[in-house]
């Protein structure tokens, strides 16, 4: 279980509350692109590097939820991971959140297992959030990218609009059943856009989720921190 401080921005009523956020479940949507030759091109380019295809899409993998933080530094081990910038929904009493975090993931581990590979880094993600139904109407239209250093240089790593993914209902509804919705103290990452180039493990990366409708943006940035292999 994970506590932390959720800034919510209600663009209806024009608020802004700092809220306390339990999260009991933690749940990592993946393959949840919706052009279906675009996805098999995907899997097919992660088998050529030993990445074992997923037994459906889209996947809901199960991880602990202690993973979740909003430090600004992750320390990870080795050099094999990287980060991938995704939307991210949470429930609470508030009722159901968008924010943005990362799928850090061990590369070299998801060769042998993705299930193992995403419980074995942190998952940051950041501390505003805005309720999803402010922005439900207009999903397809956000925009989402991420920044990553790599040897010093920092690049455009993902951009996209959130159209190339699953709308947050289609992914409830598979994952909870037709009508059920997100549970309480739940969170889900809800899936990642291709990246520009290759996989690479990055010093630090910034994520972006933009909405050009309403015109304001969410923002989280972070450092990583490779422990040696001994």
């Amino acid at each position: 279980m994970t506590k932390f401080e959720a800034l919510i921005v209600s663009q209806r009523g024009g608020s802004a509350d700092l809220v306390r956020a339990t999260i009991g479940e933690l749940i990592v949507a993946g393959w949840t692109g919706r052009d279906e030759a675009a996805l098999e091109a995907h899997i097919e380019e992660l088998e050529r590097l030993g990445v074992p295809r997923p037994r459906t899409t889209p996947i809901f993998y199960r991880v602990a939820s202690s993973l979740l933080t909003t430090d600004e530094v992750v320390e990870v081990v080795g050099n094999n991971s990287s980060g991938e910038v995704e939307p991210v929904l949470m429930r609470l009493k508030e009722g159901v959140c968008l924010g943005l975090g990362s799928d850090h993931t061990d590369r070299k581990i998801e060769t042998i297992g993705i299930t193992i590979s995403k419980q074995s880094c942190p998952k940051p993600i950041g501390r505003s959030w805005w309720l999803l139904a402010d922005v439900e109407d207009h999903w397809d239209e956000l925009q989402l990218r991420s920044y990553a250093v790599i040897n010093g240089e920092r690049r455009l790593y993902q951009e996209g609009s959130l159209k190339a993914m699953r709308h947050p209902q289609d992914l409830m509804a598979r994952c909870f059943g037709a009508g059920t919705g997100l549970p309480m103290s739940t969170a889900m990452f809800c899936g990642t856009l291709p990246v520009h180039g290759a996989i690479e493990h990055g010093d630090a990366y910034e994520l972006e989720l933009a909405d050009p409708v309403l015109g304001r943006a969410l923002h989280h940035s972070y450092t990583v921190k490779a422990l040696p292999t001994e």
